[in-house]
């Protein structure tokens, strides 16, 4: 609707802005930038130089994007654009990376089922009312991984279930609040 309805170079103005913010912020936590999709921004972490901190700085990542998003939304929407939230998906596994193509064309990009799950994730957010959602893979490679569990989901074209959880910052997984949801979480779970 705010394609429709705005002028071509205010979409370009805004969408070139957030990006930047985006992309600022995945490469200073040392991310690579993989694809840019419309207002869609693929990155990984770990590739093409290993990280064994790969997945700690995803979600590091994912929340100072959520952060920089959250302020650009709040911002636009006061002065009269109603953007969306931004969702962000996190998994952690294996991938064929690397220069795909053929003669003419070529992209440095990432393959393999643990990407698709990472997509499907970003959009379940949608569904379980979160902006970031975290397969099992990511937390578990995290000593005191901050967070809340989101729930045990199967996602569209998997016929396993995959545990996901939403990363907090430190203080908010600290609350008493958060506190609260993980023991109800668990007596639902029980």
């Amino acid at each position: 609707t705010l394609v429709e309805t705005s002028e071509s170079g205010d979409i370009v103005d805004l969408l070139n802005e957030y990006i930047d913010g985006v992309t600022n912020v995945i490469f200073d936590n040392g991310g690579t930038v993989m694809k840019i999709v419309g207002d869609a921004v693929h990155a990984i972490f770990g590739a093409p130089v290993e990280d064994p901190q790969h997945a700690a700085r995803a979600v590091q990542c994912a929340l100072a994007v959520d952060a920089f998003a959250t302020r650009f939304r709040e911002a636009r929407n006061a002065a009269g654009i109603p953007l969306g939230v931004t969702r962000i998906g996190l998994n952690s596994g294996p991938a064929i990376i690397g220069n795909f193509g053929g003669s003419h064309f070529f992209d440095y990009t990432a393959y393999g089922d643990v990407v698709n799950i990472a997509a499907r994730l970003e959009r379940a957010n949608k569904i379980v009312g979160t902006r970031i959602c975290v397969g099992e893979s990511v937390a578990e490679q995290i000593p005191g991984f901050a967070g809340r569990p989101v729930g045990t989901l199967l996602l569209k074209g998997k016929t396993q279930a995959i545990r996901c959880l939403e990363p907090l910052t430190p203080e908010a997984a600290a609350t008493p609040a958060a506190e609260a949801y993980r023991q109800a979480f668990a007596l639902l779970e029980a």
